[in-house]
Parts: C-alpha cells; structure tokens; sequence
C-alpha cells in the first residue's frame, strides 16, 4: 500500500513505479533506469513515510520506558518482528534478532556459535560462490579456532555448485555449512533443501545466506530446514542499516551475546551478569528502531505484491534480458545458468576486450545504472580468471522498456571503443 492507501495492482509495472519517487528523476539528463538491485533497492513511499512518522510522532527509545511514547515504539517495533517472522516462515518471533545487516548475521553465528563449538580439525563447508561476507567471518573464526575451510566447486560459467563432489567434502568432520541461498554474482538458486538433507545425514548445521533470496522469491525456513538464515532490509525496499538473523531457538538459547551492554542482561554485578531472554540477548544497546518499523512496511508492500508475483516478473525480464543480450551481442560472455528459472533476477556479463568498470561509466552517462567489479567474490572471479563482470540486477519496478535502455546503451559502449581502437 503506497503513502495514500492504494494497493497497486500486482505487476502494473507502472502503478508500482509511482509508489517509488527516486524512479522519476533523471541522471546525467536521461532518465534513471535502476538496475543496481542486488546491491540496494529504492524505496516505496510507505516506506519513506513510516520512517519519517516515528520521527514526527513516536520517537522514544525501547523496552526501557513506561513512558506513552516508549511503549508506542516498543509495540512498532514488536509488530514488524512478527511480520518479518511470518514473511519467513518462523512460528516464533523471537527467533527473529535485528542486527545491521546479512554481514553482521553471519558474523555473529561465526563469532557466537563457532568461537565456543569448533575445534582444531572440524570442517566448515562453504561454495567457491560465498559473497566475502559469508567467507570472512569464516576465515576469521577458522584461524581462532584451528577449524579447516572447505569449498564446493562451481562447474564453469553455468554458475552451479559440483554437488558430484559433495560425498567427498561433506563428511561427519563438517560441523557446518555456510551457503548462499542466490548468488549475488551469477544469479544461481542453490538447492538448498537438498544441501540440507545431505548436511543434516552427517550431522553438520546449515547457514543459509538470504541476503539476495528473501527479496526475490518466497521463502519459508521450516521448508528450507536450515539452522540460521540471514538476510538484510535495505535489499528488499527497507531501509539501510538493518539485518535479520532467524534460528532455532534451541541454538540461539545456546549460544552467549554477540555484544556487550544495554538490553542484552537480565542483571548484573560489578564482576558477572545474567542474559536476557531471546531476541534480546542479541540486540545489545539501542537498536535500528526506524529501520525496524520501516522494515514492516516494506514487508507489508511486498506481501500486497506477493512474492510469487515477483518471482514471475523477476523470470520474465531474466528471460527478457539473456535474449536480448545474446541477439545484439553475440560474443557476450553471459554468467550463470542459462535457464531463468535456475537464477534470481541478476545478469552478469562480459563484453570482449572491455573491461567492466568502463562499461558501468559509460552507461552511467546513460541513464543506466549497474554494478560493476567483483561483486564481493573474489574467490569466484579468481576462479573465471576475470577481475569482474558487469552486473544488471532487476526488482519488481523494473520494466522490459529498461531492458532495453540497456541494450541501447550497451550499444553506445561498443560504438565508442570500436571509435577508440580505430
């Protein structure tokens, strides 16, 4: 529902550009055409003005005043907990903690679960396609603990994971798996059940990086089985500065603070303190209470939409998108699968003898904006011998006219490095 009520109908490309008021400016004299989705999306106005109506009317800290207004913010708060709860699939709000972002979710299993369960000799099982943020906190822990790191392959450019492998690497030494859910990279959809199945038949917990899944497709943690699931609000049209980390509450109750101070105690003595109970034992000090309000906003959009609707839209322009792109350029090295219902809504992509970052300045000047660089995968780029790709990423107010925009664009990179080689 936008600012003033209306529910745009489900994938009216341009009713649901109206809710968002960045879509009509103009870049460089062209108008935007936003195809940076994977790294951020824009926002809807319900979105803008939830935020800017706790300012107005409600603001005041939480969980600690008797105060009229404190309890207001206490029950916003509360309320987009339980709706991030229910987008997900959890029965248990609680087992929802708001951090900063997908980066800090991860960190804190890392920091909080592997510092005090792994051991010289355990296994942590990740992919060659882990953005850094589901790679670091690993390595980091890993170098603390004296765990080992161990990697599923990706096949080639058809961007899946060599599961054939799979026997070898996850053994009862694996005492867990860490995999993204989409690749941000290449747009591959993991089979993360089965990876699951296969995790929990030898014993190992299973992380599930949803940083570029939960915007895009519908998700249910029952469904997946996963153990931990992260993701972040500013990639699915919340506000920045805001994370989710969902899991078992049987391992979150395990598990001690990530952080030390306010709201994370129940009691303390100058020497030793006592925890506070779940989801509070993780959101030391005051937390992103804006972000979180706004967070249910944007949740309320999306399920208006419906996450199966945007799923479809999404398939349509990555099917729009790879045909077109192979038609104009034929010697375009397109990444990851082939086939638009194995990947999310991202295309990554080469043009022969042009290197990435002049592709995205050129269509900057263009209107069009895209990634482009390494995307956080290092590991992956390394593997392709490659030091990036372009990157166009979709959302649901993108359009097939956009689609476009960035052929025609891309057909000004070519004209202008064939002028400059001449």
């Amino acid at each position: 529902m936008n600012a003033n009520g209306r529910v745009p109908s489900p994938f009216d490309p341009a009713a649901i550009r109206r809710d968002f008021p960045i879509l009509s400016r103009r870049v460089h004299g062209k108008p935007l055409v936003y195809l940076d989705n994977a790294a951020t999306t824009q926002k809807p106005m319900s979105v803008i003005m939830s935020m800017t109506a706790y300012y107005e009317r409600t603001n005041a800290n939480v969980h600690r005043g008797v105060h009229t207004l404190s309890q207001e913010a206490t029950s916003l708060m509360e309320e987009s907990r339980a709706r991030v709860a229910r987008f997900i699939g959890a029965e248990d709000p609680a087992t929802v903690i708001f951090t900063r972002n997908a980066t800090e979710s991860i960190n804190l299993v890392a920091w909080a679960w592997g510092r005090r369960t792994l051991k010289a000799g355990d296994e942590i099982l990740l992919t060659e396609m882990e953005h850094h943020s589901n790679l670091i906190p690993w390595q980091m822990v890993a170098r603390e603990t004296g765990a080992v790191l161990r990697f599923i392959p990706v096949t080639g450019r058809d961007g899946f994971l060599d599961l054939d492998l799979l026997p070898k690497l996850l053994t009862s030494r694996t005492k867990i798996l860490a995999v993204t859910h989409m690749s941000n990279a290449l747009g591959t959809l993991n089979p993360v059940e089965e990876l699951v199945r296969r995790a929990r038949a030898q014993g190992a917990l299973v992380l599930v990086d949803g940083a570029q899944s939960a915007p895009h497709l519908p998700v249910d943690v029952k469904k997946l089985g996963c153990d931990f699931f992260a993701f972040s609000a500013h990639k699915m049209l919340g506000p920045t500065g805001l994370g989710v980390l969902w899991g078992r509450r049987e391992l979150l109750e395990s598990m001690d603070p990530f952080m030390g101070g306010g709201d994370m105690i129940k009691e303390v003595w100058t020497d030793h303190a006592t925890w506070n109970d779940l989801p509070y034992k993780f959101e030391a000090g005051t937390p992103n209470i804006t972000g979180a309000i706004a967070f249910g906003a944007a949740i309320d959009y999306l399920e208006r939409i419906g996450m199966a609707q945007v799923r479809a839209h999404e398939i349509d322009l990555t099917r729009y998108a790879l045909q077109r792109l192979k038609e104009r350029f034929p010697d375009i090295f397109l990444y990851g699968p082939a086939d638009p219902a194995q990947r999310g809504g991202v295309v990554s992509f080469e043009l022969p003898g042009i290197h990435a970052h002049d592709v995205g300045t050129i269509l900057d000047r263009e209107g069009v904006a895209i990634r482009a660089g390494h995307h956080c995968c290092q590991v992956l780029m390394r593997k392709f011998g490659i030091s990036g790709t372009a990157r166009a990423s979709f959302y649901l107010y993108n359009t097939r006219e956009e689609v476009d925009s960035l052929v025609k664009a891309l057909e000004e990179v070519e004209r202008l490095f064939k002028v400059g080689t001449r």
